[in-house]
């Protein structure tokens, strides 16, 4: 067992000493969490407006109610807010001119230009703004009515702040029977991008790393470890091993960098890391297959790449399974990613317990068998063949 134990750290040292694995095992999959979080992401929908004019109330109320309604308000020069439109750095253009300042100051309805971007999601940004626009000129003009009789000012905005926040504010309910919709819900939202890129970096990695077993057996590596006291059992154990402790550790660095840095939730812990154990073990035996099979590692790598790419697209690590047709769903099954996807979304979005996942994990699990002893297997016969 000790053989086996020293093989494996050796594995393991030998990843870390490789300063590209660094990038690619540790850096990217968080950047991706970034890039999917804010693109798809729960709320990636913030919204984003750019706002010009002198500074006046009706600019400083405005900003104000769009950022009460967490919408990203940037300040910029109207030439300034043209050109992030049309580089498609805002969602909305607004356009505060003295004329509309005027206006609001009188108790006017005010007139603003609003200019919405082509993004997917600027016709919603510009509906905000015109939500808290309008709100803002019926609150004025309610301010001028009360100083139309008789009362101050200031007097005005205190009395209407109070009654305000004497009245409940109405609260709106909306459930959605979209399915899809109820499969997203609870989700966080970093939280779908942290475990896709967890399932694709864990097994890409592991596929991409057989090239170092092959490496192993063509500078006689494997040689002069068998020249000891290590029997060939020992050493496929240990290679088994290391290339587990590989795709562990990298799994359980990207659910931790993505719980510290995005706040993403994993729901049971423990669960989360048996999942990522066992999902490791078909990682590490996957890519003992290619490592034992082929005797190029250049050639090894690109496979490695292309066959964890496919994979991961078919197993819903690219697009969701949820919108997936019947026929594609159907096919994902084949692949492990799928498969772990499933359990994951259990246990983020609906807190599942172990009894939910086991027949995920159950499948895994056979996956692993099949693959580990497929793989010990082949190594077995390409060790006998380069001795």
């Amino acid at each position: 067992m000790r053989a086996a134990v020293t093989v494996a750290g050796v594995e393991l040292r030998r990843f870390l000493r490789d300063r590209s694995n660094i990038f690619f095992a540790f850096v990217f999959p968080l950047l991706l969490v970034v890039l999917i979080g804010s693109q798809f992401g729960a709320g990636a929908m913030q919204g984003r407006a750019a706002v010009a004019g002198a500074d006046t109330p009706l600019r400083g109320a405005l900003v104000a109610a769009l950022e009460d309604d967490d919408v990203a308000v940037t300040l910029a020069a109207p030439g300034d807010v043209r050109e992030q439109l049309a580089r498609g750095r805002t969602d909305v253009g607004i356009l505060v001119p003295d004329a509309a300042a005027a206006a609001y100051d009188a108790g006017e309805p005010a007139q603003l230009e609003v200019i919405g971007g082509s993004q997917a999601d600027a016709q919603a940004t510009v509906q905000r703004v015109r939500t808290a626009v309008q709100a803002l000129t019926t609150e004025q003009a309610q301010v001028g009515a009360l100083v139309a009789a008789g009362i101050a000012a200031d007097d005005a905005r205190a009395a209407l702040a109070d009654a305000a926040a004497a009245v409940d504010a109405p609260e709106v309910r909306v459930t959605d029977v979209d399915e899809v919709a109820q499969a997203f819900s609870g989700l966080g939202q970093f939280d779908l991008g942290a475990a896709t890129m967890t399932l694709l970096f864990v097994f890409l990695t592991s596929l991409t790393g057989s090239a170092t077993l092959i490496q192993a057996r063509r500078f006689g590596v494997v040689s002069r470890v068998l020249s000891g006291p290590v029997s060939t059992g020992q050493l496929i154990a240990g290679q088994a091993l290391g290339r587990w402790v590989i795709a562990f550790f990298q799994g359980a660095y990207v659910m931790a960098g993505s719980s510290l840095l995005f706040s993403v939730s994993w729901g049971s812990i423990p669960l989360s890391l048996l999942l990522l154990a066992v999902f490791s073990v078909v990682s590490a035996a996957a890519g003992m297959v290619i490592g034992s099979v082929m005797d190029n590692d250049g050639a090894a790598s690109g496979i490695g790449v292309g066959a964890g790419l496919i994979l991961a697209a078919l197993g819903g690590c690219m697009v969701p399974l949820e919108v997936f047709p019947d026929t594609l769903r159907a096919v994902s099954n084949v692949t492990p990613h799928a498969w772990a996807y499933e359990a994951f979304a259990q246990i983020q979005r609906h807190e599942g317990t172990l009894v939910d996942v086991l027949p995920q994990l159950g499948v895994l699990a056979a996956m692993a068998a099949v693959l580990l002893v497929l793989g010990a297997w082949l190594l077995r016969r390409s060790l006998a063949r380069a001795l």
